[in-house]
């Protein structure tokens, strides 16, 4: 049992003098934020004006006044910082699963060091890297995390209401009930999850006079898309837009689902964290597109990376975001109401952060103008600052010393629209076979039978793709062309590998030294 603290013991955690001088201005702005947000046209007049610099120093002290806080008043962090010497924010350590969440109990890592019995809620994250966990939280950060994702919502689909058919995986997991009841706030709801039929139900139901939005993870809402293409639905008769999220989307999946949907984002968030941490805006996804047809735009903006990453802008009211030596995001919820306060907390996603300022300048050494990129969005802009996610760096495959993600893989896939159509799913791994010689493995999940000479198509396309899109790839396939040589494998809807991915809500990505008997 963790004991409070004696007075003296707390003392080396005082804020300085101008810390705490800071913290009584921070009260006066919290007042005055209370009521910016309280109508979405409030805030985004607000948003919309403020300097980028401002935003990052307030988002800064924010952090500071959290951490001093959690040090007072959370048992666990607490114990967790007690023998650091820390006299700036960069001495304070990160935390994760592995050093903070699996080291102390629930309740310790609650203020107060308990679970309060009222108006708290758990979430299980899906377990999609190991063990799900289970996260507790206040009713008023969760009211908070609402009006954020509303606001976002309303931003990138309009003022109009929207009939919302919520396709997340309903149940424990944080992402499907709090959208449901985020949207609310945006019109109509109604949560299906991810079931085909209640949703084509629903939309024939109520027909075409609505502006609809279907929420869901992004293999899901292209399952849809091909479904309704193959039964005929009159899906050109309703106006549909997409919000996803839970994963990443390449650029090539939201051309393919574009002819359906009249626009379509996405949003990051954790269950580690809380839904609604960042969402695409027309801006951010103006910029990706750019970036995926011009690679030296692309290296401009984030670097020598092949990948192409999720391009989000963020609150940074709401969260302070920065990152590690090695490019991994560390996230500090910046609210005194969480009920398990989040201290630079590293989920171990790779990726960068910059204000709006800073972006602004890079697009204008690349030759462009920022405004360029919100003629879609009427002009309408927040100087909100960027946030762009590679995805997780345990998801990652490395031979002969090149990675392959499975960003790749997907790029590599909807570069061929015949082979995207048909597949409905994909994992990779490395084989390892006689005399320990070792290769990259893709797996294809399809909805056709899997042949030999579909097995040959998809080998010569991802191959072919693979070597463009992957500098280090190619490199290592000229040094090691028969270790670098891919083998794939393709099986039938919940065979091989995808069997797993039936007791999940999202979709595996890496395989662990599965040897395939067929296709």
């Amino acid at each position: 049992m963790l004991k409070h603290p004696t007075h003296n013991k707390l003392k080396k955690f005082r804020p300085t003098i101008a810390d705490r001088a800071r913290f009584i201005f921070l009260a006066f702005r919290d007042l005055l934020l209370y009521f910016s947000t309280r109508k979405y046209s409030i805030f985004y007049n607000t948003f919309c004006r403020l300097p980028s610099r401002y935003l990052d120093w307030t988002s800064h002290i924010r952090a500071r006044r959290v951490y001093y806080y959690a040090v007072r008043n959370v048992p666990a962090f607490r114990d967790f910082v007690k023998d650091k010497e820390i006299k700036k924010w960069s001495d304070v350590p990160f935390t994760d699963k592995d050093t903070y969440i699996k080291k102390y109990s629930t309740d310790q890592r609650c203020v107060g060091g308990i679970i309060p019995p009222r108006e708290t809620m758990i979430d299980e994250s899906s377990g999609s890297t190991g063990t799900p966990y289970n996260w507790v939280r206040s009713l008023t950060e969760r009211c908070e995390a609402h009006g954020s994702v509303s606001y976002f919502a309303t931003f990138c689909f309009g003022k109009k209401p929207l009939l919302t058919i919520n396709a997340f995986s309903m149940g424990a997991w944080a992402t499907g009930l709090n959208m449901g009841i985020a949207l609310l706030r945006n019109g109509i709801v109604k949560n299906t999850g991810p079931d085909i039929g209640k949703i084509l139900n629903t939309m024939e139901f109520f027909g075409p006079k609505y502006n609809y939005l279907i929420t869901g993870y992004p293999p899901f809402l292209k399952e849809l898309y091909d479904y309704v293409g193959k039964q005929g639905f009159p899906w050109d008769k309703y106006h549909i837009s997409a919000l996803m999220g839970g994963e990443g989307m390449s650029e090539g999946l939201r051309e393919y689902l574009r002819p359906g949907f009249k626009k379509i984002y996405s949003g990051y968030g954790a269950t580690d964290l809380e839904i609604g941490i960042a969402g695409e805006t027309p801006l951010t996804v103006a910029i990706r597109r750019l970036a995926n047809e011009k690679q030296d735009f692309r290296e401009a903006l984030f670097g020598k990376d092949s990948r192409l990453p999720m391009l989000f802008q963020y609150n940074p009211v709401s969260h302070f975001i920065e990152t590690t030596e090695d490019g991994e995001l560390v996230l500090t919820i910046a609210r005194k109401s969480v009920l398990s306060p989040r201290i630079k907390y590293n989920v171990h996603d790779e990726g960068g952060v910059c204000r709006y300022d800073q972006m602004k300048e890079r697009l204008k050494v690349a030759g462009y103008n920022i405004k360029d990129f919100t003629k879609d969005a009427d002009g309408r802009d927040l100087k909100f600052p960027f946030l762009w996610i590679y995805g997780r760096r345990d998801y990652t495959v490395s031979i002969m010393g090149a990675n392959i993600y499975p960003e790749d893989i997907e790029q590599c896939l909807y570069a061929d629209k015949e082979l995207a159509k048909i597949t409905r799913s994909f994992c990779q791994s490395v084989s390892e076979g006689k005399n320990a010689q070792v290769h990259p493995a893709f797996y294809f999940e399809i909805t056709e039978r899997p042949t030999k000479e579909l097995r040959e198509k998809f080998s010569k396309s991802i191959l072919e793709q693979l070597m463009k899109l992957n500098a280090d790839f190619r490199e290592a396939c000229h040094e090691y062309a028969d270790t670098m040589k891919p083998e794939i494998y393709l099986f039938s809807v919940g065979d091989g590998p995808f069997k797993m991915d039936k007791s999940k809500i999202k979709q595996s990505r890496v395989v662990k030294k599965y040897k395939p008997t067929v296709l």
